[in-house]
């Protein structure tokens, strides 16, 4: 009774965290929105330097310290890691663009693709086959994709940038055996030296912290909150609940984000473009319930 009791609770808390990380995920752009202000660039500096500083006092207090130092002793993963974190400075950069120039329905459909878009990769560069469904899931999305291309005559490239470095950054993480703390810290440290380069030679006078108001200081440094809060609690989760029941809960922060453009920053949904967003949903609830049979079924194997 106390291990089934534990596993529930594990379980609790784990859907608890999952629904914690994607809904911070998708109400980002509230904070990114005040800071609008300021370019793209200098918050991406920002966000790398406090994920810095916060990531490493974390790894200090959880005394993974001579984790971090075999990490760095090793050039191979290293090198990964580093095209690994310019890879997601690059998603991060333009996902902060699109927040603070009014394409957060543009974001949100690169987040709502990414799922299929980590099928294909798998396909391609893991020699992952693809199941029925899942062809027919990534088909629909081609084909949503491809309406809007001929309704606006041009590439939804926000969308389609968005899901292809998010998708790459993961391919890449999931070829190193480096938790995603560890993983962070590095990836920000690589990339912290052209962070502070820029702070010091093209900042705005936003970049002086001395002559900032206290409150927009504590605005900037908890980017590094931003970063890292949902990251923990997405960790916590796949610790006590199964990545593919995780899975189901990613698409909290797009929909929020898709919620947050409608109706609070009024962005325009064209009707070709909700044509687009529809064919993208139906291939998510079939891939969601291709997922939901292929953990059946696997649940039913270990059984």
């Amino acid at each position: 009774m106390n291990v089934s009791a534990n596993a529930s609770n594990a379980t609790r808390t784990g859907v608890i965290c999952a629904i914690a990380a994607y809904t911070m995920w998708g109400i980002a752009p509230l904070y990114f929105k005040e800071l609008a202000m300021l370019p793209a660039a200098e918050i991406l500096v920002h966000r790398v330097i406090w994920s810095v500083i916060l990531v490493f006092g974390l790894i200090v207090a959880t005394k993974q310290i001579p984790a971090l130092v075999s990490v760095m002793r090793n050039k191979k993963i290293m090198g990964i890691l580093f095209i690994a974190g310019v890879l997601l400075a690059a998603n991060w950069l333009l996902y902060i663009w699109a927040v603070n120039n009014d394409k957060i329905l543009d974001a949100s459909l690169g987040y709502y693709i990414n799922p299929m878009v980590n099928v294909f990769l798998g396909r391609v560069f893991l020699g992952e086959k693809l199941r029925p469904l899942q062809r027919v899931a990534v088909l629909l999305a081609i084909v949503g994709v491809t309406i809007l291309i001929v309704s606006y005559g041009q590439l939804p490239w926000i969308a389609l940038v968005l899901a292809c470095t998010f998708g790459t950054y993961g391919l890449l993480r999931k070829r190193v055996p480096v938790d995603s703390l560890t993983g962070l810290f590095v990836e920000t440290l690589l990339l912290s030296p052209f962070a502070i380069v820029y702070w010091v030679m093209f900042g705005t006078e936003y970049s002086n912290l001395a002559t900032n108001d206290l409150s927009f200081n504590i605005l900037l440094i908890a980017s590094g909150v931003i970063t890292t809060a949902p990251l923990l609690c997405f960790t916590a989760a796949a610790k006590r609940i199964m990545y593919s029941t995780l899975g189901f809960f990613q698409y909290i922060g797009p929909t929020l984000m898709f919620i947050l453009a409608v109706t609070l920053y009024g962005e325009p949904l064209e009707e070709d473009r909700l044509v687009t967003f529809g064919f993208v949903w139906a291939g998510l609830v079939l891939f969601s319930l291709d997922s939901l049979r292929a953990y059946r079924v696997q649940k039913q194997a270990k059984a």
